[in-house]
């Protein structure tokens, strides 16, 4: 509850602070940013508990970004990058949703204890009632009554005009919008507007775990529910290929087993996450191909049949996900799940995800070489680093030339890498976005040297661009878009973007995957 107009809210009157908090994390701005939600939150939070005291940069990190005991602030600046980023979003919010707020919540720069202030609210316009004409002594009932008149006719006239040009601004967006549809080639990615994203309901499982675990985008994922049979597992393996969230492939449920989790009408994209971690070269001596074979079907219809993990994700201790579209509840109003292995081996699963989807179509894939999401100033939601082999991770505090979004372009993946990108089958285009970096050393800008980056790009062995000189292809601007169309994935159902040096090292700071029509 936002305080009234005509009340003063007090910076230390702990109802409206709440009230305050409750109203932004409310609002769209936030209700799209569940990383910068929760930040926020949890520094509110530790506010009105009285321990402000308590928010340091690490706690943050541990706390709210799950970075663990060995958190270094001086190597990994996730707590800068997203208060600095929360700064923005709290600016953007009192400038347009809450700036009829006088109460406001502010993050101090070099600071991140919240503060609450008084600021004098943005005016409203509305249109201004008109004024009467003042009666004197020589007003008569019949000139009141012609005044009204008048006054009635010129208000009718106004209605009638409002309607028309209202029936008018209709018909041309709906030419516009059919002249679009017209135009739109089968070759062209699906508009977005077609796409989505689209709304409702998410449900994500952790398999054979007891607790919940909150990723890297923010997203939470909900403790192990709604199976029946087999036994959750859990793996000490350290590393996890191919993931930011290693913790989630450490829990498994196998044997032979099913789910039955109810869902809402609709159409749904559902996701299964898997990793290795029992066969390897470890155990088997060679590989860990053939260990494990399983079949899972959803609603009776068989999704996987002789599914073999290790030998779909090109290694044991990797992670895998498949993609499944156009998944419905079935008339009970459940998702029917079933894990079977086959030749006397166990199933296994690691973690379910059903997103609201299309008949049909993946949901856009967009990934920024970073550790958490963004949110880019066209409403896209990016998701942090995912899908990746190899290669480190570098961000700048140095805005980048010629875009007006420069924190999309803030941090990078570079060395030799690749990213197997889980769709389904058909045809896509996938964009590249690359920012040109200048030395670190002290010359003025025109004099420094561009870092070398001269590399090849290869969609599931097929070459995009070979002997890609990123500093030449800049030029006069430091951000470069490479879209390619008409790829299809491998028969793992993955686009295998492999970035290979030729000088100096290979470099991307995001990737998008958009279905063709």
């Amino acid at each position: 509850m936002v305080p009234m107009a005509n009340e003063e809210p007090e910076p230390k009157n702990p109802v409206a602070q709440r009230a305050e908090l409750e109203a932004v994390l409310a609002s769209e701005q936030f209700q799209r940013a569940p990383a910068l939600s929760l930040l926020l939150k949890y520094l509110c939070d530790k506010l009105f508990d009285g321990e402000s005291h308590q928010i340091k940069e690490y706690s943050v990190g541990v706390e709210v970004f799950r970075r663990g005991d060995g958190f270094d602030q001086n190597t990994d600046s996730i707590v800068r990058v997203e208060a600095n980023r929360l700064r923005k979003r709290l600016t953007a919010y009192y400038s347009g949703e809450g700036a009829a707020h006088r109460l406001r919540i502010t993050i101090p720069l070099g600071q991140y204890v919240p503060q609450f202030e008084v600021a004098e609210p943005r005016a409203t316009i509305v249109a201004a009632p008109l004024e009467p004409v003042a009666e004197t002594s020589a007003s008569t009932p019949a000139k009141r009554m012609a005044g009204r008149r008048g006054m009635w006719i010129a208000g009718a006239l106004a209605l009638v005009v409002a309607v028309l040009v209202g029936a008018l601004l209709i018909l041309y967006q709906r030419t516009q919008s059919a002249r679009a549809t017209v135009a739109q080639s089968n070759a062209a990615p699906i508009a977005e507007t077609v796409l989505g994203p689209p709304v409702g309901e998410e449900i994500r499982i952790l398999a054979g775990s007891g607790r919940g675990f909150v990723d890297h985008a923010g997203k939470l994922w909900n403790a192990d529910a709604w199976f029946d049979g087999g036994m959750a597992v859990k793996s000490d393996v350290q590393n996890i290929w191919r993931t930011l969230n290693p913790d989630f492939y450490r829990t498994s449920r196998q044997g032979s087993f099913r789910y039955a989790i109810p869902l809402n009408k609709g159409i749904y994209e559902l996701r299964l996450h898997f990793a290795e971690t029992v066969y390897g070269p470890e155990s088997t001596g060679a590989g860990g191909e053939g260990s494990r074979l399983m079949t899972v079907s959803a609603n009776g219809k068989t999704l996987l049949t002789r599914f073999d993990v290790v030998a779909d994700a090109g290694g044991s201790r990797t992670a895998d996900v498949k993609v499944f579209t156009g998944i419905q509840p079935a008339g009970d109003g459940l998702l029917h799940l079933e894990f079977a292995g086959e030749e006397g081996r166990q199933a296994t699963v690691s973690a379910i995800e059903i997103l609201p989807g299309f008949r049909g179509h993946i949901r856009p894939v967009r990934v920024l070489a970073r550790q958490s999401p963004y949110y880019s100033n066209d409403s896209h939601w990016w998701s942090p680093d995912n899908y990746f082999e190899g290669g480190q991770l570098a961000s700048y505090s140095a805005a980048v030339k010629g875009t007006d979004d420069p924190e999309l372009y803030e941090s990078e993946r570079w060395g030799n890498f690749t990213y197997a990108i889980p769709v389904t089958q058909g045809r896509y285009t996938v964009t590249l976005y690359f920012a040109a970096r200048h030395g670190e050393w002290d010359q003025p800008d025109d004099h420094q040297t561009p870092v070398e980056h001269i590399f090849n790009v290869f969609c599931n062995g097929n070459a995009l661009v070979k002997n890609f000189d990123l500093a030449r292809e800049a030029r006069q601007t430091d951000i470069v878009m490479r879209k390619f169309s008409g790829l299809e994935p491998n028969a793992q159902g993955k686009l295998i973007l492999s970035f290979v040096p030729v000088e100096g090292y290979a470099t991307v700071s995001g990737i998008e995957v958009l279905p063709q029509g």
